[in-house]
């Protein structure tokens, strides 16, 4: 029996048609292809992530932000000179993209102008840095990614 090039295109067609219609429905049932790309908390969630933004608009006007540099000792964070260090509260996240046992959170409490993490706290290679701080009952925020 010979199939004519209009009855090939026909059955292609339908071929074609029937993989898309088993893959659908295979998505849609099977448990393990739900993955839902928004949280419960939706709104809870983006009233934080405003949060944040308001955050670093709060630290982008300040004359001079926060700064860091690299020592013998470890990783230097100098918060700003034309404000009193010791009235600064907060907390800094130290996070590591290649290696979650490395992050570390650290709570800020000021003797000098600084903060020094450890040389032995810190290995070599990317660095995301997130401090969240206060002073005088406004909030900052300071994102940077680093290469230690």
């Amino acid at each position: 029996m010979k199939i004519s090039w209009g009855t090939g295109i026909v059955l292609a067609f339908v071929g074609f048609i029937a993989f898309i219609m088993y893959f659908i429905v295979s998505m849609n049932v099977d448990d393990k292809y739900d993955h839902d790309l928004v949280s419960e908390d939706y709104y809870g969630e983006e009233l934080k992530y405003q949060k944040d933004i308001d955050k670093l608009k709060n630290a982008k006007s300040l004359v001079t932000n926060i700064s860091h540099e690299r020592t013998e000792d470890g990783l230097k964070i100098n918060f700003p000179e034309d404000i009193d260090y010791k009235e600064i509260t907060g907390k800094m996240f130290l996070y590591r993209p290649s290696n979650k046992q490395l992050d570390f959170e650290t709570a800020i409490s000021l003797s000098n102008p600084y903060l020094l993490i450890p040389d032995k706290r810190l290995v070599d290679g990317r660095w995301n840095i997130k401090i969240d701080w206060q002073y005088k009952g406004k909030s900052y925020l300071f994102k940077e990614s680093i290469v230690y």
